[in-house]
């Protein structure tokens, strides 16, 4: 059995676009033994591919805000010392960050990544036994498949397959996940908006689910659940919790935040509301259907996004679609 380490730590994000390249490398070699080096508030989501025989969480958040205390150099000592207790064949470090480069230069095995002229930070290609060129005008989800194929010597094919299992719905009232919340103030959309979206898909029997994860998208979610009739806002959980709650949607509508790559991966219809940032190297990919709206001359309409929702709610559910 060949034993592989990936080292793709964070984002929320950048973790759900690793998925389709851990789904090609099982099904190129299905004895592959993966262990996922991941942030510790990602590691349920890593626990979600099935193809993940172990995940090795780290805390390099955490540490950093602790950096003086006693505890963390014993975490991080900890860390290295799981790092090494395993042989791995290769060791693929897909972040391409000087702090992930280091985590593979701990490890035992032969260390892949990108070349100095792939990633942003070039001083960690220093650190690979083999590094390989991948476009960096590619999509991110397309970078890990490339790196990864090359690292495992073949070469990715066909549509992207995140590789998760989406469980069946229940009975209950159908219900359209509102990702209203998002890192740059930048790529909010406006709240009178949401509500007008939330208050369409009501009418069409859509209750509305408002998630959050910081106080400020807390008070948010609940200024619109006070404005959508029959809305709710959902419980802070961990990640694969809200994950659950996203792959039972009727509809997933968001902007440019990572919750919205769980929607692709799990082939939820999904509306993905860009305001200020580009979708072609990020956005949302896969084999399910989506629209995108807005991109960086600006945000869409309510009325629009109201459109593009109400074209994927007529469309047959992804479950009665042909898998890619």
């Amino acid at each position: 059995m060949t034993g592989i380490l990936l080292i793709k730590t964070s984002s929320l994000g950048d973790v759900v676009h690793q998925m389709p390249a851990v789904t090609d490398a099982v099904r190129n070699d299905p004895a592959l033994r993966i262990a996922w080096v991941v942030e510790e508030a990602f590691a349920p989501l890593a626990r979600l591919h099935p193809a993940i025989a172990e995940v090795i969480p780290v805390a390099t958040r955490r540490w950093r805000k602790q950096i003086f205390q006693r505890s963390t150099w014993h975490d991080v000592a900890g860390f290295a010392a799981r790092l090494r207790e395993s042989d791995f064949d290769k060791v693929i470090d897909t972040q391409g960050l000087i702090r992930s480069a280091l985590m593979a230069l701990v490890a035992s095995g032969e260390r892949h990544g990108y070349d100095a002229r792939s990633i942003r930070e070039p001083l960690a290609a220093r650190f690979y036994d083999v590094t390989h060129p991948v476009s960096r005008t590619l999509h991110a989800v397309m970078r890990n498949r490339l790196l990864t194929g090359l690292a495992l010597g073949y070469q990715p094919e066909g549509a992207v397959e995140y590789g998760l299992q989406r469980p069946p719905r229940n009975d209950a009232v159908p219900y359209a996940v509102l990702l209203h919340g998002t890192s740059r103030l930048a790529k909010e959309w406006p709240e009178a908006d949401w509500i007008a979206l939330g208050t369409a898909l009501q009418r069409r029997g859509i209750e509305a689910v408002l998630p959050w994860g910081s106080e400020a998208e807390r008070l948010r979610s609940e200024r619109l659940a006070a404005a959508i009739p029959g809305s709710r806002v959902l419980p802070r959980q961990p990640l694969d919790g809200t994950a659950k709650v996203i792959a039972g949607a009727a509809i997933v509508v968001g902007v440019d935040t990572g919750l919205l790559h769980l929607a692709a991966a799990y082939r939820v219809p999904l509306v993905a509301i860009f305001i200020s940032t580009d979708p072609g190297l990020t956005g949302p990919v896969g084999s399910g259907p989506m629209t995108v709206v807005g991109g960086k001359a600006g945000a869409p309409s309510a009325p629009q996004a109201i459109a593009a929702a109400e074209r994927l709610l007529d469309q047959p559910a992804a479950e009665d679609l042909p898998s890619s």
